[in-house]
């Protein structure tokens, strides 16, 4: 119940570049930088409704721990994968379905920000978001 909240971004740590590897090209990336992206996360035991908001596009899925699904990325890039909790942190492991490579994702709280971290094939990123 912790992540329970309307979370805007606040900030990001080497986000482009991870954007670059992921093969986000450069018009989208600086977009992207902007997209003023509001995550409203709902918890329910196991289950998770997230609510994605941004200038591009708003998007709704639900989910349960530990029960694979499949996602399209802002930038149209599909993904499967399942979430699960590890202590107090959630961890996302996804495969691209264009390269079967594998995007990991996790969320936590640290200092009362919502911290979510990605990483793809070596390259670490970070976006924090603040509660509203």
């Amino acid at each position: 119940m912790v992540f329970n909240g309307t979370w805007k971004v606040d900030r990001s740590e080497n986000y482009d570049k991870f954007m670059e590897k992921m093969g986000v090209n450069i018009a989208k990336r600086k977009l992207a930088a902007h997209d003023k992206l509001k995550i409203t996360i709902q918890q329910d035991g196991d289950k998770f409704t997230v609510k994605e908001c941004s200038t591009f596009r708003t998007k709704e899925i639900e989910f349960t721990l530990g029960v694979a699904f499949d996602y399209s990325l802002a930038d149209g890039t599909e993904v499967n994968g399942s979430w699960i909790c590890e202590g107090d942190k959630l961890v996302g492991k996804f495969t691209r379905k264009d390269n079967s490579k594998e995007l990991l994702t996790t969320r936590e709280i640290v200092g009362g920000e919502l911290v979510q971290t990605y990483s793809y094939e070596g390259v670490d990123a970070k976006r924090i978001f603040k509660k509203e």
